[in-house]
């Protein structure tokens, strides 16, 4: 890459934005083009998010335990305001997509808030063209030398589960609930569902975590897994190992999720964090 040259990046995750970082320290030109808010998923929905709910829920966990280390407490117990966990989450992940998008304007990066393609012609000298539809209604056609698509990935949706938003949901979605499930039903036991069932069940929701393989966390170290499936078990969650979700559907007053086997579980929400490739 040349100084001066062109970069367009489609895609504002830790990826695209610190590919845009590095373009600018070459000297190139470049153009960024997100339409969730810059950060991605990481900050947004994944990552930033789980760790202020599992802060949270630990927290809780630790208060109500306390009596085992001689602390007593007087008058009301603690209690989660699941609105307010939430509140706090969504403005965290919010003021950190900002301070990203600053840091990307403070060194000359050009955000532009919307969705890109890349357009089959070709621009002058052989350059290629990126069309953005922006968020404002307008389009801009874009020519650069280099084009870098760093679009991350989207939670995977099974053919007979369709989140709602509501009571099916994936995991981009939890951070919208306003009140805590009466019973969560976590499909995957990857290391989303299992923050997610974790977290949820740290705040003193009952949980049933559906997981295909022998073991949660199967893609991790099997001590570290085991320990964690102990702790699970301890805290009163329901592991239903080698066991697969068929499908997902809303009941009167919740979901009831069928499995592969025939067995049905009625809950109030269902949360579907089932990896590519992977049921359950």
């Amino acid at each position: 890459m040349r100084e001066g040259s062109r970069v367009v990046i489609i895609g504002g995750g830790p990826g695209g934005y610190e590919a845009a970082l590095t373009a600018r320290q070459l000297g190139a030109r470049c153009t960024l083009v997100e339409d969730k808010g810059v950060g991605g998923s990481a900050v947004l929905t994944d990552v930033v998010p789980s760790k202020t709910l599992i802060a949270s829920a630990e927290w809780l966990h630790s208060v109500e335990s306390a009596d085992q280390l001689g602390i007593v407490a007087t008058g009301e117990p603690w209690r989660a305001s699941f609105s307010a966990i939430n509140a706090r989450i969504r403005a965290l992940a919010a003021r950190q997509s900002e301070d990203i998008r600053r840091r990307l304007a403070n060194v000359g990066v050009t955000i532009l808030d919307g969705r890109a393609k890349i357009a089959t012609a070709l621009g002058r000298d052989g350059t290629r063209m990126v069309r953005a539809h922006l968020t404002d209604g307008t389009v801009r056609d874009l020519e650069a030398e280099v084009v870098l698509i760093a679009t991350g990935a989207a939670p995977r949706e099974l053919p007979d589960a369709k989140p709602d938003g509501e009571r099916i949901l994936n995991w981009t979605q939890m951070y919208e609930l306003t009140e805590l499930p009466r019973h969560l039903v976590v499909v995957g036991s990857g290391v989303t569902g299992a923050e997610f069932a974790g977290a949820y069940n740290a705040l003193g929701v009952p949980v049933t975590l559906v997981s295909s393989r022998d073991r949660v966390l199967p893609n991790e170290d099997p001590d570290g897994a085991e320990v964690i499936e102990r702790v699970f078990a301890r805290r009163g969650m329901t592991i239903l190992s080698r066991s697969r979700a068929q499908a997902v559907r809303r009941s009167t007053d919740g979901v009831v999720v069928t499995l592969d086997d025939g067995r049905h579980i009625e809950a109030s929400h269902c949360l579907l964090a089932v990896l590519t490739g992977q049921v359950g």
